[in-house]
């Protein structure tokens, strides 16, 4: 049986709940919410409602209808990066963001947007400092992701926050590997713009994910998509309101109600129980491999500052190869390479051959690690004897 190491690209397992909660709405309601007059588009309307609410106090979000659904983050970061910005902006951001990031925001560039990228430690710790040289007076976002998918360093955002509401510029976080498992407050760290995915920490399928606007922003922020929302049919311009502007044609209801029984999974069990056990098991696998000769781990120095990713090659074994042995030899699941983020790569110095990550969720145990430190332990044994 195959060991799972790849939460940070998606969750698996998914809780029972969810599972059940897709098979239920497939089989019982089945229909378009805000679409038809009849009880079974009622009862998805109701669900959607209910989605928006788990979600909206999951963030600290007052109003549930600050939240629109997408289907992913990449969805959610495009609205926001081409929506608000316009040739002649300037945004900011860090070198250790995701392409779902850094390519809208290059792509804006030729569009004559400008762009500062501000550098990250090797390790990957972001001084938030650095932001005030880099403001101007055409700096229109400050964007930035709250945990790196390469290293899991996990930036300061209510610090970058606090900087951005002073300088009155609106402040976008990208939660892909962070919302579900670390306290998340709008308010709190000044965040007016908080993109999130379904099919990560909050345990849902893929295809979902959505943001959440603070109040009056969406009014500078055009949709990417235009169509049918359900509201205000008898026009025929987009409609002007949260969450309806950003949610152009059938929303993907099935993968909500998974995502609705994910949050409440999360609820239940304890967003601290979760981070508390993920790095847990995160400690011992770094502790495991910290003694193996020829393995170089990526990290921040300290564990505090991390979820559960962890970034290692093996001396003289590319990424690629040692995740083939892990997972032929072993039946170990990790992922290699560049992680769409070749920026971050390029920040702790493995650009262009990348890592081999190991990402730790909620239904791994001390046994999986034990099975990983020994399969590293293995390999790095086998290639130092030139086999």
């Amino acid at each position: 049986m195959s060991i799972y190491l790849d939460n940070a690209a998606t969750s698996w397992p998914k809780p029972e709940s969810v599972i059940q909660a897709m098979k239920k709405y497939n089989d019982q309601i089945g229909c378009n919410p805000g679409r038809s007059g009849h009880h079974l588009s009622v009862e998805a309307g109701r669900l959607l409602y209910n989605t928006r609410e788990i979600i909206s106090n999951l963030f600290g979000v007052s109003d549930p209808l600050r939240i629109a659904f997408t289907s992913n983050v990449t969805h959610a970061l495009n609205i926001v990066i081409l929506g608000l910005l316009k040739p002649g902006d300037h945004v900011i951001t860090t070198s250790l963001e995701h392409n779902s990031v850094m390519r809208p925001l290059r792509e804006l560039e030729l569009r004559k947007v400008e762009l500062s990228v501000i550098d990250c430690s090797k390790s990957g710790e972001f001084n938030p400092d650095l932001i005030h040289k880099h403001i101007k007076s055409n700096t229109k976002l400050i964007i930035a992701t709250h945990a790196s998918n390469v290293t899991g360093t996990i930036l300061p955002i209510a610090e970058i926050g606090k900087i951005a509401y002073e300088y009155g510029i609106p402040f976008c976080v990208d939660s892909a590997q962070t919302a579900g498992i670390l306290d998340i407050d709008v308010d709190k760290s000044h965040i007016d713009i908080l993109c999130f995915t379904g099919h990560k920490g909050l345990f849902g399928p893929m295809g979902t994910g959505g943001l959440y606007i603070k109040k009056d922003l969406e009014k500078s922020i055009r949709p990417l998509m235009f169509g049918g929302t359900g509201s205000r049919s008898e026009y025929e311009i987009q409609p002007d309101f949260m969450p309806d502007k950003y949610e152009s044609g059938t929303l993907n209801m099935i993968g909500i109600a998974g995502l609705y029984a994910g949050v409440k999974f999360i609820n239940e069990t304890g967003i601290n129980e979760i981070h508390q056990k993920e790095n847990a098991l995160l400690k011992k696998f770094l502790d495991g491999i910290s003694e193996i000769k020829n393995v170089t781990i990526f990290a921040p120095e300290k564990i505090e500052n991390q979820v559960a990713v962890a970034a290692f090659n093996i001396e003289e074994l590319s990424p690629s190869d040692t995740s083939f042995y892990l997972d032929e030899n072993y039946g170990i699941l990790t992922r290699p390479g560049l992680h769409c983020a070749p920026s971050a790569h390029k920040t702790i110095g493995t650009f262009p051959q990348g890592t081999n990550r190991i990402s730790f969720g909620y239904f791994n145990t001390n046994e999986d690690v034990d099975a990983a430190v020994k399969a590293i332990h293995e390999l790095s044994d086998q290639k130092s004897k030139g086999l």
